[in-house]
């Protein structure tokens, strides 16, 4: 194991390593300092390069190579680092890493818990098989009769020590005297008790910082003029008037409009809202959502020749743009110069975006610094990083420290969002029973518009990955969910120049909710209940499981009045399975409301599951939202939506009166959660709503 003693602070890098002549990618002492490279002795290989450190003050801090978006992955690792160490829970701190400049510092896939689970407590049991060494050695006692509480060092006779008081000698020791290993889950004590968030009282008393509460490097605000359609064109610009106002410090050509720097936010509005501006339209003027559509309809593979003698059970569903709209707009801090270049952003992929930042302003690699800041929500936002390469360029265009600020309008406007698809599902029924199951779509990809463009944000299509047209292949979200004999898809796609990103559960939130509406309809077709259809056809008995748990708990089946339904669904992804039972109230069919939700998941081991609770009721506001009120419509190349005013996501009064999450018990490895619960939660409240109004759903939203 790594160790290097770093003032009186004892720091654990893990796992094993054989490379000693090199300290890449180290990261920060506790103090903030950096490591020397002759304080590093070996440099773990591990991707996740966790590094432990036990402080002087009694204080332990594992520097996170991950981004807390409000999915409570700080809480997560410090129960698992507390755990192994029989540390106080208040004892730990889980910083952000810095970008690094290797290792694994990707937050998505649902993988943090996953990827972290076995490193971070490796890390810490040893690093409490060392503290329990070195105070062995210190009271010249046998090793295995000393134990570890409340962040201290118990002996026999009633003596303790901190930690804190040990690292120094223990930074030495490079033999323990006890195993070194991970506690088997028969004695967690932390792990899988539900855990309150660890920086909750910070969020609620506004401590916590973001990008937007920085004052870094004396950064300005700043704000951008953008074009009334998508990747509209800057003709002229006259900018008199705005650089006459009050508190204006630069007006500068941006890569996506103009931007104002000034004393505050309000006088940059005000002087970005005095800009006069001619605008060329953006290559998307001449669509609206009709032409987009029938492209899609059109680029949808045709389906194979049914089974002979087979009957059929069809549908096609129509899913629209959808706005990510975490509730903390993009900010970015960007401090470029001749030589270096310094950032803070909230970023789940900040090794590329340092990369694509140095490569963009034209400093190296060494010289640019990205430092990471916890995000008001993401949902896949923040893969993307268009922010801080606009600040970057602005900050370097203005020559001065800049805090950039995307309006929600920019975002929702301007920004990423979940490509509109269509599907076509075809089951085909012999003897009641499923004997085919083919899935086709097609997607909108974004285009590169041609050699030269930029990409939203100023970076080049080679700097930002395109999203372009899947290739052909099988597509169903899990081919072997439902026994339902041969099963097939297909996939095609059409390419519009319109910015794209990851939004939670991907291709899965709309691909299942699909499918889990046709399963409805085949159950319906055979004259069965949902619920019973599925239990005969389902591969998995995990998934069976979480079935019958949602089913049980949610009253399966029970009388209801008339418009009013229940609606189930299932998913499988991740390593981790999840059951939802939805209860709508459709008695208007224009304004129906989800009234319960219950969920049942099957995670593996859930390190926290209050916060897995948050996870699914999150996942149930989103299939809520995309299934009955929110999506984007492109109206001659410009997005309607503009706020939550319009972008109808569901708010409290969309919010179900009651909500159950049931965690199945397992020791088996962390599945990921993530994103788990969308897929499950859209397919029901959608099959709620077919049952209550005695209609076949096929465009998401269903007020679209």
């Amino acid at each position: 194991m790594v160790y290097t003693l770093a003032a009186t602070t004892l720091t654990v890098a893990a796992p094993l390593g054989c490379d000693a002549s090199s300290a890449e990618g180290a990261e920060p002492t506790a103090d903030g300092a950096g490591r020397a490279a002759s304080d590093v002795l070996v440099t773990g290989t591990d991707e996740e390069m966790l590094v432990l450190e036990v402080t002087a003050a009694n204080k332990i801090v594992v520097r996170l190579p991950r981004v807390e978006v409000g999915q409570g992955i700080t809480t997560a690792v410090a129960m698992m680092i507390a755990e192994e160490l029989d540390a106080r829970l208040d004892d730990v701190t889980i910083p952000l890493a810095d970008a690094r400049t290797k290792g694994n510092q990707y937050t998505g896939g649902s993988s943090s818990v996953r990827s972290l689970y076995g490193p971070a407590r490796q890390l810490a049991a040893t690093a409490r098989a060392r503290l329990v060494t070195a105070a062995a050695q210190r009271w010249r006692l046998p090793a295995h009769t000393l134990r570890t509480r409340n962040t201290r060092v118990v002996a026999p006779d009633g003596r303790t020590a901190t930690f804190g008081s040990l690292t120094e000698s223990a930074a030495r020791i490079r033999r323990t005297a006890v195993p070194d290993r991970p506690k088997p889950a028969s004695r967690h004590r932390l792990i899988g008790r539900p855990t309150s968030r660890i920086d909750a009282r910070d969020i609620v008393t506004g401590r916590a910082q973001y990008a937007g509460d920085l004052s870094a490097a004396g950064a300005k605000p700043t704000v951008v003029a953008r074009p009334p359609t998508v990747r509209g064109k800057l003709v002229s610009v006259d900018d008199r008037a705005a650089r006459a106002m009050p508190g204006v410090l630069a007006v500068v050509k941006a890569a996506g409009g103009v931007a104002v720097v000034a004393e505050s936010f309000h006088y940059a509005l005000q002087a970005r809202d005095a800009l006069r501006i001619t605008w060329a339209p953006g290559p998307l003027a001449p669509l609206s959502d009709a032409g987009i559509r029938t492209r899609l309809r059109a680029a949808v593979p045709r389906l194979s020749a049914a089974p002979h003698g087979s009957s059929q059970v069809e549908g096609e569903f129509e899913f629209a743009f959808v706005s990510h709209a975490p509730m903390e707009v993009l900010t970015a801090v960007a401090d470029v110069r001749a030589d270096r270049a310094e950032f803070w952003f909230s970023s789940q992929t900040p090794m590329d975006a340092r990369d694509t930042l140095a490569d963009l302003v034209g400093v190296p690699k060494s010289k640019v610094r990205v430092h990471v800041v916890r995000g008001g929500g993401s949902f896949g936002r923040r893969l993307d990083f268009d922010a801080a390469i606009e600040a970057a360029l602005i900050s370097k265009a203005a020559r001065r420290p800049v805090k950039l600020m995307w309006t929600r309008n920019d975002d929702m406007r301007h920004g990423r969002m979940r490509p509109a698809s269509q599907h076509r599902i075809r089951a085909s029924v012999t003897r009641g029973r499923v004997v085919a199951f083919e899935h086709a779509m097609a997607s909108v990809g974004e285009s590169s518009e041609g050699k030269g463009l930029t990409a939203q944000g100023g970076a080049s299509p080679a700097a930002l990955v395109t999203r372009r047209t899947p290739a052909a292949g099988p597509l169903p979200s899990d081919s072997g969910l439902y026994n339902f004999g041969r099963v097939s898809g297909n996939s095609g796609g059409i390419e519009l120049a319109i910015p794209l990103g990851a939004w939670r559960s991907v291709d899965s939130g709309t691909m299942r909710t699909a499918e889990e509406v046709v399963v409805d309809e085949i159950a319906r077709a055979l004259g069965k209940d949902p619920v019973a259809f599925r239990r005969t056809t389902l591969r998995s008995k995990a998934v069976k499981a979480v079935l019958d748990k949602a089913a049980a708990a949610g009253h399966w089946g029970r009388a209801m009045p008339a418009g009013t339904a229940q609606g189930v669904a299932v998913h499988e992804e991740y390593g981790s399975c999840v059951a939802c039972l939805a209860e709508i109230d459709a008695t208007d069919p224009k304004k129906p409301r989800v009234t319960k939700v219950v969920m049942a998941a099957d995670v593996g081991t859930a390190v926290n599951p209050r916060g897995l609770e948050a996870q699914l009721m999150g996942t149930a506001m989103d299939g809520i939202s995309t299934v009955l009120l929110a999506g984007l419509h492109i109206d001659r190349g410009a997005v309607r939506e503009g706020s939550f005013a319009d972008f109808r996501y569901a708010r409290q009064a969309q919010a179900p009166l009651h909500f159950e999450a049931h965690i199945m018990p397992s020791r088996g490895e962390p599945g990921g959660a993530g994103e788990l619960g969308v897929p499950a939660a859209s397919g029901a409240v959608a099959n709620a709503y077919a049952r209550a109004t005695g209609t076949k759903p096929r465009r998401f939203p269903l007020d679209f």
